[in-house]
């Protein structure tokens, strides 16, 4: 089944305790409402809906399903259930907050905590349209992204991976504080021609383990997607794709244009964490902090991270994948799924 859009659940619809409002996002995985709850509190409710295997028509309820398709959705549905349960023990100030997850209408619901603000691309988007220079501080970008590391070092703690880190996936609070959002390891690329699920990437953020068969997933992994979202701050575009600089690797030259606008010690951080080979990379995103936190020398650098990447055994995972498949969009662009 080709993609194609399906309807939203209609405006004022009761569903498990929930009033919904209006729909707020989309995209080919899901649709997000803003709903309110039996107590007036205001939620975001997520639902599974991947427009590639399911279509809903305006007026119903529950989306139609061919048969060939239903193996496939099942799965991904159950990868999705899996991952509210898996954020739902999660409490931390940077990282989505799962209230409740649920079954209606042949699909599942996620319903996370309401914040009001914007993406981190919309931040980046609107400086980029109004020509500021630089495009965002760094003071913004380390102090910012030191929070977002705060959230990220809890969901590896838990043995989980984000697997899907760039700036629409970075939520910002009105007061600025950063929310790590929507995470790629339950969200899929959907395919009903092949039996297995396909994990969805976006080209720039995603390191070269997100591209190979069985590549070797772990904290290294969300480290490179944290160091092509500072770029992206820096530059208001992501890095060149991994499969690219594996050719012809034009990164050094985006980095010299980089020079008097912030401070080496930044760049060489954003160098580090792009490093294409996962050893090259910091081990954990402790060493990663330290470095953002504290200005040493590329060689202190990797000092600091050497006993980290001999201890590298640690095996670190959201859902175990054995095939990467890239996202049908490219960031900086807007994308709900």
């Amino acid at each position: 089944m080709a993609a194609q859009n399906n309807a939203p659940l209609p405006d004022g619809l009761k569903l498990a305790g929930y009033r919904i409002v209006k729909k707020i996002a989309s995209g080919g995985f899901s649709i997000v409402y803003l709903a309110y709850d039996e107590d007036g509190n205001a939620v975001a409710i997520k639902e599974y809906l991947p427009s590639s295997l399911a279509l809903r028509q305006w007026g119903e309820l529950a989306p139609a399903i061919p048969p060939e398709n239903l193996p496939t959705f099942r799965i991904g549905l159950k990868c999705f259930f899996e991952e509210g349960r898996a954020l739902a023990q999660i409490s931390h100030p940077n990282v989505v907050s799962v209230l409740n997850f649920f079954r209606a209408n042949d699909t599942v619901y996620m319903v996370m905590a309401y914040e009001s603000g914007r993406s981190l691309q919309e931040h980046i988007l609107r400086r980029r349209d109004k020509g500021e220079q630089p495009l965002v501080s760094e003071k913004f970008i380390r102090k910012m992204f030191r929070q977002v590391m705060n959230g990220l070092r809890e969901v590896h703690t838990h043995k989980l991976l984000h697997l899907d880190l760039k700036p629409a996936n970075i939520y910002l609070r009105a007061d600025g504080t950063p929310i790590l959002l929507d995470f790629g390891a339950a969200r899929q690329t959907l395919r009903a021609d092949a039996p297995k699920l396909y994990p969805m990437y976006t080209p720039g953020f995603a390191p070269v383990e997100l591209y190979e068969k069985d590549g070797n997933l772990g904290p290294w992994t969300d480290i490179y997607s944290i160091g092509a979202s500072i770029f992206a701050c820096m530059v208001g575009a992501p890095p060149q794709p991994v499969d690219q600089r594996k050719v012809n690797d034009k990164m050094e030259t985006h980095f010299r244009k980089l020079e008097g606008l912030y401070s080496p010690e930044l760049i060489q951080v954003v160098r580090w964490s792009l490093m294409i080979d996962p050893l090259e990379r910091p081990q954990s995103v402790f060493a990663l902090q330290r470095a953002l936190m504290t200005p040493v020398h590329e060689e202190k650098l990797r000092m600091v991270d050497k006993v980290l990447r001999k201890a590298r055994g640690v095996f670190f995972t959201h859902l175990q994948f054995r095939r990467k498949a890239p996202a049908p969009e490219n960031t900086i662009q807007e994308n709900t799924q």
